[in-house]
């Protein structure tokens, strides 16, 4: 179990150390004077467990005490930065699902309410 714990930990340490600024921002694209920089949100999380038999005689018997690890990484473009001759500019991109589940959720609302006050103005007399 011990080699497990240190092999998760090794690798935690690994992902540590490749989380720099290149992770962030991709390569440079150069053509025509102008140069763009792509700019991401990147996202890490890592979880333990351990567990037991409760009883040692019980959990040396059943064979195994327990134990789990896992992590994960997120990467999602955020904006990209152009320099030209004329200056630096950074263009933010626009995540389409968000703005999508907030049209969706900002109707749901409104039909709420206007529901609510229809309901209350001609409800049961």
């Amino acid at each position: 179990m011990e080699s497990d714990l240190q092999r998760l930990f090794d690798s935690v340490e690994t992902l540590g150390r490749k989380a720099n600024v290149n992770v962030a921002f991709g390569r440079p694209v150069a053509t025509e004077g102008r140069t763009v920089i792509p700019v991401a949100e990147v996202s890490y999380g890592f979880g333990l467990g351990f567990g037991s038999a409760g009883e040692e005689e019980t959990a040396e018997a059943a064979g195994g005490v327990g134990g789990g690890g896992g992590g994960g990484v997120r990467t999602r473009p955020i904006a990209m930065v152009e320099v030209a001759p004329e200056g630096i500019r950074v263009e933010p991109l626009v995540d389409e699902g968000k703005i999508t589940l907030a049209g969706i959720l900002l109707v749901g609302w409104s039909v709420f309410w206007i529901a609510r006050a229809l309901m209350r103005i001609f409800g049961k007399r």
